[in-house]
């Protein structure tokens, strides 16, 4: 079992100066919690997830912390998202990105094909649907 076979091969993505509140509607509407982020030369650059939208880590060094909790479009994707980005291969077995998703807690890893292009997004739900087709094997 690869990657590739499980993980979401439409990108959805945000862009660096998107705003946090039109990123938050589009993750709303398209039923996602974590879309990666590209720069103007579409380069994978970070990736933002709701969990990054309602608490960045940010607000913790702030002293009055209530005017971060509006969500508006003066803070942008990239004031929120996480810029050291972990990413798998689709042609990598899904045991190395259930392993990544484990050990660093994360719940998703944007996808990279052999020219280092984001080609999808593998989620925590996606390697449960692996080990759920592994157990009817």
């Amino acid at each position: 079992m690869l990657v590739r076979d499980y993980m979401t091969s439409e990108v959805i993505y945000a862009n660096l100066t998107d705003g946090l509140r039109q990123t938050f509607y589009r993750m709303r509407e398209r039923g996602i919690r974590h879309m990666p982020v590209f720069d103007d030369r579409e380069e994978l650059v970070g990736i933002i997830s709701d969990r990054d939208l309602r608490r960045p880590d940010w607000v913790d060094n702030e002293e009055n912390v209530a005017h971060y909790y509006i969500l508006d479009n003066r803070s942008k994707v990239e004031d929120a998202m996480k810029k050291n980005v972990s990413t798998i291969k689709a042609e990598d077995p899904i045991e190395a990105a259930v392993g990544i998703l484990l050990e660093r807690r994360f719940g998703a890893l944007p996808v990279l094909d052999e020219a280092g292009k984001c080609v999808g997004v593998i989620s925590a739900i996606d390697a449960l649907r692996a080990f759920r087709d592994s157990l009817s094997s």
